[in-house]
């Protein structure tokens, strides 16, 4: 497959190369080699994008939600026709398998534009009576969007935030990872080829400073980020000097709690999908495992046999299970946990080393013994490191489990459903499963509590996200003034 993108940028429903700009080598993680070079936005492309997006906007805006609709649902038509070709460049961007990729990445790319497409007629106002006189409000769109997504599903955050955005009427310039560039340049061909007007979607690379010069510019009217905290604290302060609409998806360090009478076999798996799909680099994982003491040592051994089983190699072998990690530095800071876990005085259960050769491979990992105090406990890892706590009372795990900054997701394992739902409306968390872990159908809200965001992606909700509401007072009789 060719991985050299045509150019670096797609702007005003085409493809533009600018060299001036920092060269950003795209690696393989299998590998650690390099398979594409893009070149980081100038002031010049930045200027372009916006001016494109602005210029686009207003006709968009005007149509019907019918018409916009039309055309998002011919780009998941298209998406899930190419989910092959999709798939084997988000393995080359990422490192995730072909396994993973085929069925994860795309396709839920083109569930949300099918979704947003399907309700864009519906986004209507209301009307309310007062007497003879009335108010109707209409929901219009906010302008020009700019999102700024991360590496780890690079498709799925170009469709989550372009989606919505385009939906209601929006335009929107997106920034994907430097890590991660190749995906969403396909999502803007695919929107243009199933006819969306140009400069509505526009992809631009570029580290930290192309980001920062989108989120201040005066054009710019929303601003949504998939990131880290730190990164997401940056951003929303320099949007909200503009007093610029936000939505931020933050980071987590998630809990997930397995009581006595658990399906263990379900629990495990759930252990594994939040822990350890995607190499553990998922934004929701619940990489605090508070399992209860009475099954511990039984779930710690049965966990070790099906981590066994996890076939680790090429991740363009459909066979293949456990990729790479995404670079060298998550690697590298993976690593340094792992070493901190030990010191720390965790008592390491399996895994926990490089694997040798080529790429950037580690073992999954798990922790027994974690105290809350440990860092592998309290600080967000991105990688497949899994902490397992004890616990033997629910007031006190639910305690320790609400007890971080973060709030993005939680999880629960119990076959008492009256406890799951109790555990459920206690959770400071606002994703929550019971029985499952890292389910995220687009019909359903997705964000977090405490500082792991602001505002919800997919669903009804997002609406609210990127349209704002004007009321309009009728008064059908004459009108009376002091004087």
């Amino acid at each position: 497959m060719q991985t050299q993108p045509t150019a670096s940028h797609f702007i005003n429903g085409a493809y533009v190369e600018d060299t001036n700009g920092t060269p950003i080598d795209v690696i393989y993680p299998a590998t650690g080699e390099k398979i594409a070079t893009v070149y980081a936005a100038t002031a010049e492309i930045i200027d372009q994008a916006l001016s494109a997006a602005r210029a686009a906007q207003a006709a968009w805006g005007a149509m019907t939600g019918t018409e916009r609709g039309r055309i998002l649902r011919r780009a998941a038509d298209i998406m899930r026709e190419r989910n092959h070709d999709l798939s084997v460049l988000e393995t080359y961007d990422t490192g995730k398998p072909y396994q993973e990729t085929s069925v994860a990445d795309a396709t839920s790319g083109a569930d949300a534009l099918e979704y947003f497409g399907g309700i864009a007629a519906g986004l209507t106002g209301e009307h309310i009576q007062l007497g003879e006189d009335w108010v109707y409000t209409r929901r219009e769109p906010l302008g020009v969007c700019v999102g700024i997504g991360a590496w780890n599903y690079p498709t799925q955050i170009a469709c989550w935030k372009g989606a919505p955005a385009l939906a209601c009427g929006n335009s929107i310039v997106f920034k994907p990872s430097e890590t991660t560039p190749l995906c969403a340049l396909k999502v803007a061909e695919i929107l243009h080829e199933a006819g969306l007007p140009a400069g509505l979607y526009n992809v631009v690379q570029g580290m930290g400073e192309v980001g920062a010069a989108l989120v201040t510019d005066p054009r710019v009217d929303k601003v949504s980020l998939t990131g880290s905290v730190p990164t997401g604290r940056k951003v929303y302060a320099a949007a909200a000097e503009g007093i610029k609409h936000v939505t931020m998806e933050l980071g987590g360090k998630s809990p997930m709690i397995v009581f006595e009478d658990a399906d263990i076999e379900n629990a495990i798996s759930g252990a594994i999908l939040g822990n350890f799909y995607s190499s553990g680099q998922v934004c929701s994982n619940g990489t605090r495992v508070f399992v209860h003491t009475d099954i511990k040592e039984a779930f710690l051994s049965r966990l070790a046999e099906r981590l066994g089983t996890a076939v680790i190699g090429d991740p363009m072998d459909p066979a293949t299970s456990f990729g790479p990690m995404v670079s060298k530095r998550q690697l590298d800071i993976a690593l340094g946990y792992i070493e901190k876990g030990k010191a720390e005085g965790a008592r390491l259960v399996y895994g926990g080393n490089e694997i040798e050769g080529d790429g950037f491979y580690l073992q999954p990992t798990v922790f027994a013994d974690v105290t809350d105090d440990m860092s592998i406990a309290r600080e967000e890892i991105f990688g497949p490191v899994m902490s397992v706590l004890d616990f033997t009372d629910e007031d006190d795990v639910m305690a320790r489990a609400n007890d971080t900054e973060f709030g993005l997701a939680a999880g629960v394992f119990t076959r008492d459903l009256a406890r799951a739902h109790r555990v459920a409306a206690k959770f400071e968390a606002g994703t929550c499963y019971i029985n499952t872990y890292n389910d995220a159908p687009v019909e359903a809200p997705f964000g977090g509590m405490k500082n792991s965001g602001v505002g919800r992606e997919n669903s009804k909700a997002a609406i609210e996200h990127y349209s704002q509401l004007k009321s309009v007072y009728v008064r059908m009789g004459d009108l009376e003034a002091p004087f």
